[in-house]
């Protein structure tokens, strides 16, 4: 029987604290949710490698450390309503829920979506829900939202969804470029997002948030 519990001390020791990422709430959630359950069933000897945990069709669980870091970076605190987008199964919406009021997640595949929501249910995790729609849509009705993440890489963030974020909101992302990527924090003020660069982080790009094809002639 894996020791789990061991093992995520040392994900938090070895991969979460050393990346400069002291905020207590984060700590402490990333401490109390088992990584292990929010994974695919074959990849549960994997669930605490600091590296990307593939979900299959090109979506990864993001690395403890660059979660934390982007975590660290929204600063969530207890009255805001989050969207995370590409929940996979649930694992970033559980953590999220232990630092929020409220976290809507999103998936595209309804299997995905299924069982996401019946993982947090096992968990007890009654503050998020988990939604079935187009990523790059967002998930309005739940809006508008304190903070938006991304759980993945985008080349660009839709309209649709930045219009989710209320004014003074913040949003994380992974900008893909090429083989690399930077996270970016934006600010919503007046109805613009200004962003600004933070640490840079790699993963796959989420569906829907591909840049439109340069036109050439």
């Amino acid at each position: 029987m894996a020791d789990y519990n061991a093992r995520r001390i040392v994900m938090v020791d070895t991969q979460v604290r050393p990346s400069d990422v002291t905020k207590f709430p984060i700590i402490d959630a990333m401490l109390s949710v088992p990584r292990e359950s929010y994974v695919p069933d074959d990849k549960r000897e994997a669930a605490y490698v600091g590296e990307n945990l593939s979900l299959g069709g090109g979506r990864v669980i993001l690395d403890p450390r660059t979660f934390s870091k982007m975590l660290d970076a929204l600063n969530i605190q207890p009255t805001d309503i989050v969207l995370d987008l590409g929940c996979g199964l649930g694992y970033s919406t559980a953590v999220i829920a232990r630092l929020a009021e409220f976290v809507a997640g999103v998936e595209e595949d309804e299997d995905r979506v299924d069982e996401a929501q019946a993982k947090l249910s096992a968990e007890g995790v009654d503050n998020a829900a988990v939604l079935h729609g187009p990523l790059a849509e967002g998930a309005a009705k739940s809006g508008p939202y304190d903070v938006i993440i991304c759980e993945g890489a985008v080349e660009t963030v839709p309209q649709a969804v930045l219009d989710q974020l209320k004014d003074g909101g913040r949003i994380a992302a992974i900008f893909s470029e090429g083989a690399l990527g930077t996270v970016r924090l934006g600010y919503n003020v007046d109805g613009r997002v200004t962003w600004r660069y933070m640490f840079n982080a790699a993963a796959p790009v989420l569906g829907g948030f591909e840049a439109a094809p340069a036109f050439a002639l």
